[in-house]
């Protein structure tokens, strides 16, 4: 049963993040209230998995929070160094609380990989049309690169 609720939280996870992907690439931007919902669903999935495995849920929690503020520190310096908007700063911070602190940094390395590949695209078809628009929606690499992650278990059949 636990399984269950875990792999409906993980499928409602994709779906809230391909909601901000299609949000960042039409309006440049991220809902409040979306990545409210992306952090608020990471307790019951923790709670969901604590049950499954028989893990304390207390230290869990507390690395979990822990990881995600310290993503939220590096990726606000980001902001105010004017690379990525808040929205984006908001939502990397809020999926942090889904992804085991031993694979925080790969979910950063995947978010720089797909930022860069969609920066370089953008800079191409920009050119080739004549724009000059130099903002890039990186919701959608943050989206893409926590979907990487919230799939693969199901793909795998293991957990997150």
């Amino acid at each position: 049963m636990w399984d269950i609720i875990r792999l409906s939280l993980l499928l409602t996870l994709v779906a809230l993040l391909v909601i901000a992907a299609v949000g960042d690439v039409r309006r440049y931007r991220i809902s409040n209230r979306l990545c409210i919902a992306v952090a608020g669903l990471a307790l019951p999935y923790w709670l969901a998995a604590s049950a499954a495995t028989g893990a304390a849920l207390l230290p869990l929690l507390g690395w979990q929070i822990g990881v995600a503020l310290l993503v939220f520190i590096g990726f606000a310096v980001l902001f105010a160094l004017g690379a990525m908007g808040g929205g984006d700063v908001k939502l990397v911070a809020a999926l942090a609380l889904w992804i085991p602190p031993a694979r925080i940094l790969e979910l950063i390395f995947l978010i720089a990989i797909y930022g860069g590949v969609l920066a370089l695209v953008l800079v191409v078809t920009r050119r080739l049309r004549g724009q000059t628009h130099r903002a890039v929606p990186y919701g959608v690499a943050i989206a893409l690169g926590g979907i990487t992650l919230a799939l693969e278990p199901i793909v795998n059949f293991s957990g997150l």
